[in-house]
């Protein structure tokens, strides 16, 4: 306990001032959001990498930290998709090489044993997912931070019940420093993740759900990983039914995830995350519960219909012609970026 208490306050506090203390270098760097009207730095990522790695590899260095439960393994995959993501910041690679090299670290680091090849490789798929959702959540304003504080600690208590304190360690300090970045994140947004943060933060929670749901029935898990990711799962369901239907390249950026949807119904950027992330809060508990047994798996299919509602009422949002004029208040741009 005095363990996870420290890890998780010094993460915060390491990320919140290491995301201030390179973003000078990366403007001078260009290591910028090119896709907006204003520079904003990229160095929230590369922080909450460092910091995550530093914190969780410093305990186990020292011997303070709970068992590994195979966390060494899943943070060298983490760090290849965040060198992978970094590289993708700064020359804009192509996503399906970005998709390669994440299934790639993913099927490192599944655990076979526990899920079954055939079941394993539905997982290395789901966490290319969840890493490509999370990454098409950092175009507004404290809303990947919030995603990601969210999912990880809702794995966290999953791996928590398993007794899988490794895991469950590994998922506070992720929750920590994404805390602390969110101080720099939240509107307007002074950094970002990138995709060497976004992408890096996605690969850790999806392992880590997977880990704490290996053993248990297929459908039930499914119900349950996405119940604690059901905000970017929703994201990632409406941007590209909306491309596919709209005959848009599915891969083609554009101003058409949740976040832009609501602020075109008149929500301010931090009323929208806000409203997402009371969401993805939502979703989260009742995955915890169904884990836990406290509650029957039925009520993933309320998540489930929740999170279909929402994308069936946003649908019908106009993204792609004029946008109607707004009042000054609340017409500040969002980042359109890789989504």
């Amino acid at each position: 306990m005095l363990y996870g208490i420290t890890a998780a306050a010094t993460a915060l506090l390491l990320t919140a001032l290491l995301s201030a203390a390179l973003r000078v270098p990366a403007l001078r760097l260009r290591l910028v959001e090119r896709r907006r009207q204003r520079d904003v730095p990229l160095s929230g990522g590369v922080a909450v990498v460092l910091v995550t790695g530093l914190v969780v590899g410093a305990g186990e260095w020292l011997g303070v930290a709970p068992p590994a439960d195979g966390t060494p393994g899943v943070l060298a995959a983490a760090g290849a998709v965040a060198l992978l993501g970094l590289v993708d910041d700064v020359w804009r690679l192509r996503r399906r090489v970005l998709a390669a090299g994440t299934g790639v670290a993913a099927a490192c680091v599944v655990p076979y044993s526990e899920t079954g090849v055939g079941t394993g490789l539905l997982a290395v798929v789901w966490v290319v997912a969840v890493v490509f959702g999370l990454r098409g959540l950092d175009h507004a304003d404290g809303l990947a931070g919030t995603a990601g504080v969210v999912a990880a600690f809702g794995v966290a208590a999953c791996a928590a019940i398993e007794v899988m304190d490794g895991i469950a360690g590994l998922m506070s300090v992720l929750a920590a420093a994404l805390t602390g970045f969110l101080l720099h994140n939240w509107h307007p947004a002074r950094v970002a993740l990138g995709s060497c943060g976004s992408m890096s933060a996605g690969f850790v929670i999806a392992v880590g759900a997977v880990y704490a749901r290996a053993g248990f029935g297929v459908g039930e898990s499914a119900g349950v990983l996405f119940a604690l990711t059901a905000l970017v799962g929703a994201d990632a369901v409406l941007v590209l039914g909306t491309r596919r239907l709209g005959g848009r390249g599915v891969l083609r950026s554009g101003p058409d995830h949740l976040a832009h949807r609501l602020r075109r119904l008149g929500l301010t950027p931090p009323g929208a995350s806000l409203l997402l992330g009371t969401g993805a809060l939502s979703g989260m508990l009742v995955g915890v519960l169904a884990h836990a047994g406290r509650i029957g798996t039925g009520a993933l299919w309320w998540v489930a219909g929740g999170a279909l509602v929402v994308v069936l009422a946003l649908f019908r949002v106009p993204v792609y012609g004029p946008r109607r004029s707004v009042s000054p208040q609340v017409s500040s741009p969002l980042r359109v970026r890789n989504g």
